[in-house]
């Protein structure tokens, strides 16, 4: 496979991942509002924190007001991390690659393309944001499902499985995030009910609620992120996610199990098995914020490795001709 039709391949389905979640942090938030409504104001910066995109919305837009975080995170075209702007890049690298993927997911994606432009304009009223961010959860559902119901599972589904499971890896250890930085202004909450309700809203956020209830009952921080960090049959948790792009990489390079021959493999191995012997007890300790931070770094670095290795054009070293040994005649 040429590496401009996988870099497309890839990023369109991270994209469409990445839009799914930007709606899933601003769902969470929503949530929470509704809950407790005093404070807004503070509640719309730490969302703008965890997306990493800060230090350019205090440039653009100053106060994080809700107008200006609901803009700025759903419509924005400049900000490329917005619900508009990675529906569009999506479709975008789908274009490139229609003799790739099948009629049916480039229908899906601009389905899902005319959703977001025919967005209702007065996006700050919270039953209507609601609804809209729950179609593009199902739109980004169904482009899912319709790629792995009508795609060939070779090369390309593992290059769009690889982009989608990094994605909601990184994403899915930002929604914990979230958790942290509305802690940091209200530490007396902790341990009280409304502290359950946080992380009742951060595991809806992450579609985990009911799921989580099948497996630890009641809900505790401690139980929360030991289900989203580390449980091995929850599609949304991070492990999961790790262990299944870890897969798909090994399915592209042909490496066995076990072994590596490229550094994104290396480092997604050994960030497997560190999660692998990895224990809530640890990671709490060590500091939840901490350890997801040092998560998403690493995560980073396993997209990085990807790029050099499949992706990045590498110019071609001239070769010496070796001089050609004299035949002797006979």
């Amino acid at each position: 496979m040429l590496s401009r039709v996988a870099d497309s391949v890839y990023w369109m389905s991270r994209y469409v991942e990445r839009a799914e979640n930007v709606a899933r942090f601003i769902a969470v938030n929503l949530q929470l509002l509704l809950d407790n409504p005093g404070g807004e104001a503070e509640q719309w910066a730490p969302l703008i924190n965890t997306t990493g995109d800060h230090e350019d919305f205090a440039r653009r837009y100053g106060e994080a007001t809700r107008e200006a975080a609901l803009h700025f995170l759903v419509m924005d075209p400049e900000n490329p991390n917005s619900i508009f702007s990675c529906v569009c890049s999506a479709r975008e690298n789908a274009r490139t690659v229609r003799e790739i993927i099948s009629s049916e997911m480039w229908l899906q994606l601009n389905k899902f393309y005319l959703t977001i432009k025919s967005a209702p304009k007065n996006l700050t009223q919270t039953d209507v944001l609601q609804e809209f961010f729950t179609e593009i959860k199902q739109s980004s559902h169904l482009f899912t499902g319709i790629t792995d119901a009508t795609m060939t599972h070779g090369e390309a589904w593992h290059f769009c499985r690889l982009g989608r499971k990094l994605e909601r890896a990184d994403k899915t250890s930002r929604i914990l995030d979230v958790k942290y930085y509305l802690l940091l202004r209200s530490s007396g909450d902790v341990g009280t009910p409304f502290d359950d309700i946080q992380w009742a809203a951060v595991l809806r956020s992450a579609s985990a609620f009911e799921m989580y209830r099948k497996w630890h009952g009641r809900i505790s921080p401690r139980g929360v992120v030991d289900f989203l960090v580390l449980n091995r049959e929850f599609p949304r948790a991070i492990q999961y996610c790790l262990a299944n792009a870890r897969d798909s990489l090994h399915a592209i390079s042909g490496t066995p199990y076990g072994t590596y021959r490229n550094g994104p493999e290396k480092l997604i191995g050994q960030l497997c098995s560190d999660l692998s012997f990895a224990s809530v007890d640890e990671i709490i300790s060590h500091g939840l914020h901490e350890y997801l931070d040092e998560l998403q770094t690493r995560i980073n670095s396993v997209s990085a490795g990807i790029f050099e290795t499949f992706f990045a054009f590498k110019a071609q070293q001239p070769q010496k001709r070796s001089a050609r040994p004299l035949v002797q005649s006979q």
